[in-house]
């Protein structure tokens, strides 16, 4: 096997690096994943996520984890409701029967981020993760890489492969091809106790999610799992609104004032989501990787995930298409098929291209439609094969 005594480092515990992780365990190769968290609980994770049957589901079932992934799903956050901008509802999922209640194949079960996180980390051999590991750099040494952390330590790899994100210390030693703005910003903000601190909007939502449409701007709100709620207010303003905004997004009072002129003609309904979020609310710009990106490849170093191919989130495809890409790489690096890592690496890197520059097309291409004038009548034109409110 082209990865025999060789030391594999993965860098960055998110869905993607972890999968990989465990998939590469299960074929025995010797593996780390070195982690800038703290711990497993460092971080309030973001809006859950659901598993696609030809990516996540298939990472899932490749790593042996679909019966455990179902011990924590959230039932019903799945479901949706489609509102216009008075809240409005125009469309409801909750009454059609699952593909499980119907005896097919499991739908779109959502999962929580920790909680996939822990599904993930419990499968892995213990002490596989190196927390508190913050990559700030690496030269070549032999025919790997001497990586070195802020906390100090410095380690040696035959193999680095970054799943360290959006942001990715590591994908500079690859290529200089950097992200485009797509055009869109979201505020991200985390409701506590949501059925006390947001009524209206807890029970509109019914325990799944919401799409909200108006104007060209868009609210998205699901569930965490826990009682807690996660929304966007996501619009398309210059790519540097929010450093000259003059916001301070840890003032609920500003961030009231500011929705209501930004989503002027929306319902009141919607401010007690900032009379009761978690403070500070995070501005968040959407990036995308350019679609015809393309490098050579190297013998020691990969990307997967947002490190690879950043793309926005109106298709679901990030943490699908990470988990994918770990599947299909850890079946290139074990494959007795390439002479050489090379190969085997520049296989898996021509098909994740591809296949990110497919997602990340509709993900753009979604995130126009949800911010166009008429983006109630597009989405409800989208989800016309389910049945709508009566």
């Amino acid at each position: 096997m082209l990865l025999q005594n060789k030391k594999v480092a993965i860098v960055g515990g998110g869905p993607g690096g972890l999968t990989l992780a465990r998939l590469l365990q299960l074929k025995g190769v010797n593996v780390q994943v070195y982690e800038r968290d703290i711990n497993e609980y460092a971080r309030v994770q973001g809006s859950p996520l659901d598993m696609h049957e030809e990516s996540g589901w298939a990472a899932l079932r490749s790593a042996k984890l679909v019966e455990e992934y179902k011990k924590h799903v959230i039932q019903g956050a799945d479901k949706k409701v489609i509102v216009n901008a008075q809240a409005e509802v125009f469309f409801s999922d909750h009454e059609n029967k699952s593909n499980e209640e119907l005896g097919g194949e499991p739908p779109r079960l959502e999962i929580g981020r920790g909680a996939l996180r822990k599904v993930l980390l419990g499968a892995l051999q213990q002490e596989t993760v190196v927390w508190d590991s913050q990559f700030i750099s690496m030269e070549k040494e032999n025919e790997g890489w001497l990586m070195h952390f802020k906390n100090g330590s410095s380690v040696y790899a035959d193999l680095v492969i970054a799943a360290d994100g959006a942001n990715s210390k590591i994908r500079p030693y690859l290529t200089e091809i950097k992200a485009f703005y797509s055009g869109v910003t979201m505020v991200e903000i985390n409701i506590e106790n949501a059925k006390k601190a947001t009524p209206h909007i807890y029970e509109l939502m019914n325990g799944g999610k919401i799409m909200a449409y108006g104007n060209g701007r868009n609210i998205l709100g699901g569930q965490k799992g826990n009682g807690d709620l996660c929304f966007y207010a996501s619009f398309k303003p210059d790519e540097n609104w929010a450093k000259y905004s003059g916001l301070d997004f840890s003032d609920r009072t500003q961030l009231l004032n500011w929705f209501k002129k930004e989503y002027a003609d929306w319902s009141s309904i919607w401010h007690e989501l900032f009379d009761n979020a978690i403070m500070p609310a995070v501005p968040r710009r959407i990036y995308c990787m350019p679609l015809d990106q393309n490098w050579e490849p190297l013998p020691n170093l990969t990307l997967l995930g947002d490190a690879a191919h950043v793309m926005p989130p109106f298709a679901g495809e990030g943490a699908n298409t990470s988990m994918f890409d770990a599947l299909e790489l850890s079946e290139c690096l074990s494959s007795d098929q390439y002479p050489t890592l090379q190969e085997a690496i520049a296989d898996y890197e021509k098909s994740m291209r591809y296949r990110a520059a497919k997602a990340a097309k509709q993900s753009l291409d979604n995130g126009n439609l949800m911010h166009s004038d008429d983006a109630l009548d597009k989405m409800l034109k989208i989800f016309r094969h389910s049945s709508p409110v009566k």
